[in-house]
């Protein structure tokens, strides 16, 4: 039997503000979508500081995560993306914080011209269902 492909959609991360879904189920792999800093209670940007944003990040991943009962310990692979490469010591700080576990993701880290909403930091990720 074919594995099926779901969207995943918690109201305790932003909404997708265009075509595409918060995170998508196939087979045992989660895949969620580049989470911006935003508040999903206010819809927009609340938080200026690169530690900030990235702490708001990591919640909205950790939502969409827990909506499939999924923590940070079954995450595989995560993609960063900074707007200022200088702001990687203190994203990194607190990204050690939230993958604390022995076994810690890989990583890409890569600095962009531009990311929506003028965020500072953007963050994508797959997890897998053991």
């Amino acid at each position: 039997m074919k594995n099926k492909i779901r969207f995943v959609e918690t109201e305790n991360a932003p909404k997708a503000v265009g075509p595409y879904s918060q995170a998508v189920v196939a087979g045992d792999y989660l895949f969620i979508s580049g989470q911006l800093p935003i508040d999903p209670k206010v819809g927009k940007i609340t938080v200026l500081t690169i530690v900030e944003q990235t702490k708001q990040v990591l919640d909205n991943l950790e939502a969409i995560l827990s909506a499939e009962n999924l923590s940070f310990e079954d995450v595989v692979k995560t993609e960063v993306f900074l707007k200022d490469i200088h702001d990687f010591p203190e994203m990194n700080t607190i990204y050690a914080q939230r993958f604390s576990h022995a076994v810690k993701p890989a990583r890409v880290t890569v600095q962009v011209a531009k990311l929506p909403m003028d965020a500072r930091i953007e963050i994508s990720c797959t997890a897998f269902r053991s």
